[in-house]
């Protein structure tokens, strides 16, 4: 049995309750992080959530920490004691830095570069969650002037670590309705619209690969202090306070439009939604999402669909080549010499597509295809 001596009975079981209730609001961990840090006589404590894919590090309802401190833990996490630990431990397994050769951390650069300096000298800490490329650990920590964590804490960390699991288990099995997909994820990563999604304060939780391809370029929109940064000072006022907006409970479902300038006078058109609502939202990024930003470059050339436009209605083969290629601003005479055959054959496929389309122009069926484009897909991944 686990010795828990000077704990109270009634302490602990508030504790635990405490944690189960996190399970279905999980907006609850706030205080329950510094119930369970109030518990092992901790300074400072939150959750800590690592995605592996974008190699970041996010901190949720962390308290007791200094900022800098935290940006310092991000940028360095991987290389931390903690991650190297993670990598290899079972959910739920309890570890201290107190618990390695202190000689080993107190001569480590983590030590030296980050947890000194903020006058840190124990963490306690234990992986809880892993979904797809991301880990959720719970983690609490003591400062110089207190002792370091001895095996009475160890002990009561593994009392609580079963209930943290299986609390945030449950509220990442009942996100199943929101965006924790990983297939979700993939669709993101293909649009040629970067994707932002922003927790409630601004906080970006997550970005697919053309968001990341964006603000690599830096001319119009960047991330810093983990939030959107509009190059343009207008600009990034105007999308703040669209974020703040579109965060309210009463938010306009419609969405909001608006301009992000880059130096050439250029840049993209960010779309605000609104994502949650106000209803319960996951602790795991990039699932504590408030809002979506969709970043579009006006100047990209949406994908033509092709064969899924020819399967909707019963193009053959040729008929598609014919369409594809007037949707290129060409006419029948420059379709047929582009295609290798006779401008009555290019006619003839065209009658049969208006017939099929029930349309009777060639712009009306034009205007019918584009609609039928999905705006999002680049235009490199185009078939037919």
């Amino acid at each position: 049995m686990i010795g828990l001596e000077g704990v109270s009975a009634q302490a602990l079981s508030d504790t635990i309750g405490a944690i189960y209730d996190c399970a279905l609001n999980p907006q609850l961990w706030a205080a329950t992080c510094r119930k369970i840090a109030d518990l092992c006589e901790s300074t400072a404590g939150g959750i800590c959530v690592h995605d592996m894919k974008h190699v970041q590090n996010d901190q949720l309802f962390v308290f007791g920490y200094e900022q800098t401190f935290l940006e310092k833990l991000g940028e360095n996490y991987a290389k931390t004691p903690m991650a190297a630990a993670d990598i290899v431990a079972d959910i739920g397994h309890v570890s201290a830095l107190s618990m390695n050769d202190l000689d080993e951390l107190l001569e480590s650069r983590f030590y030296r570069d980050i947890l000194q300096p903020h006058g840190l000298q124990d963490i306690i800490w234990f992986p809880a969650l892993r979904t797809g490329g991301r880990m959720a650990s719970m983690h609490a920590s003591r400062t110089a002037k207190a002792h370091r964590y001895r095996q009475l804490d160890i002990n009561l960390f593994k009392m609580l670590s079963p209930h943290v699991c299986r609390a945030l288990t449950i509220s990442d099995a009942l996100d199943l309705r929101t965006l924790r997909s990983e297939m979700l994820e993939r669709t993101f990563d293909m649009l040629a619209v970067g994707v932002f999604l922003t927790a409630r304060d601004g906080r970006v939780v997550y970005m697919n690969e053309t968001a990341e391809r964006q603000i690599k370029t830096g001319n119009a929109v960047r991330v810093l202090g983990n939030r959107i940064f509009p190059t343009d000072a207008a600009a990034r006022n105007a999308l703040s306070k669209a974020i703040d907006e579109a965060s309210r409970d009463d938010a306009d479902l419609s969405g909001h439009s608006l301009a992000i300038p880059d130096i050439d006078g250029a840049g993209y058109i960010a779309t605000l939604l609104p994502v949650d609502r106000g209803q319960r939202s996951g602790i795991l990024a990039p699932f504590a999402a408030s809002v979506a930003v969709f970043m579009k470059d006006p100047a990209e050339v949406p994908m033509m669909p092709g064969e899924a436009f020819a399967r909707l209605y019963k193009l053959t083969g040729g008929e598609l080549r014919v369409l594809m290629t007037l949707a290129q601003g060409l006419g029948a005479k420059e379709a047929a010499d582009m295609l290798g055959i006779g401008e009555p054959t290019v006619r003839s496929h065209l009658q049969r597509i208006f017939a099929k389309t029930n349309t009777t122009r060639q712009t009306d069926l034009l205007r019918l295809l584009q609609s039928a484009t999905p705006p999002l897909l680049p235009a490199q991944g185009a078939v037919g």
